[in-house]
């Protein structure tokens, strides 16, 4: 395992990169970037001899990412007990289209993380968890709304991952094709992809007279690209 620095993570055998390990990106600003794009994780595990994959919404604060759901979640149970879990999450940003499908490919960004989940108790800790989970989907959200009640608290089942044993992998660019086809009349390059937001609908049941705040009305993936 390589030493941990300040503005990395460190190499572990379980998170090197080792296919095309000139993709593996180990830096922390890589890795929250990526993890503070994303909506949607999937959370792999094992139960009773089981693999599962399971998608779910999250948040990063800090070194830590934050999943929740109901109490009576068993997945969430399972994973309060101390299993393994590994996270995932992936966002394609294009689709690389070669002079053959060999070399065809998607050019893509992701990041895993390795580890056991902690739930927490103190219910003070859990909204002030829950509340990185709406900036996370919507930076400036959290003070727009109301905070959550102690029954909701209750009947919600909070969990810390921590960003320990991590790693990334990022593939950018055009396609690779060998010598011998460059040749060949065939297109190749690139489609890029995005995450593009439509207008805001209200619901049917909003009272006129309420404008559509600006955590809404600026909304973008990523948010820094306001």
């Amino acid at each position: 395992m390589t030493e941990p620095s300040p503005d990395s993570y460190p190499r572990t055998p379980r998170t090197t990169v080792r296919r095309l390990g000139d993709r593996g990106r180990y830096d922390r600003e890589t890795v929250h970037r990526i993890l503070d794009e994303g909506l949607v994780c999937h959370v792999g595990f094992v139960a009773d001899g089981q693999p599962f994959v399971v998608p779910m919404g999250f948040g990063r604060d800090g070194e830590r990412l934050i999943l929740h759901g109901s109490v009576a979640s068993r997945l969430l149970g399972r994973l309060s007990g101390g299993v393994p879990v590994c996270v995932t999450v992936t966002h394609v940003d294009g689709l690389v289209f070669a002079r053959s499908g060999f070399h065809s490919s998607m050019n893509y960004r992701s990041v895993m993380v390795l580890g056991t989940a902690t739930e927490l108790a103190d219910p003070a800790e859990k909204a002030r968890a829950l509340d990185a989970v709406i900036e996370h989907l919507a930076p400036g959200r959290s003070r727009e709304i109301r905070p959550m009640s102690a029954k909701e608290l209750a009947a919600t089942r909070v969990l810390e991952l921590p960003l320990a044993e991590v790693s990334a992998k990022v593939r950018t660019g055009p396609p690779h094709d060998p010598d011998q086809d460059l040749e060949l009349p065939i297109w190749a390059g690139v489609v890029p992809l995005a995450t593009v937001p439509g207008a805001p609908e209200p619901a049917p049941d909003l009272a006129e007279g309420i404008e559509t705040p600006e955590s809404v009305r600026r909304w973008r993936r990523p948010a820094d690209s306001r």
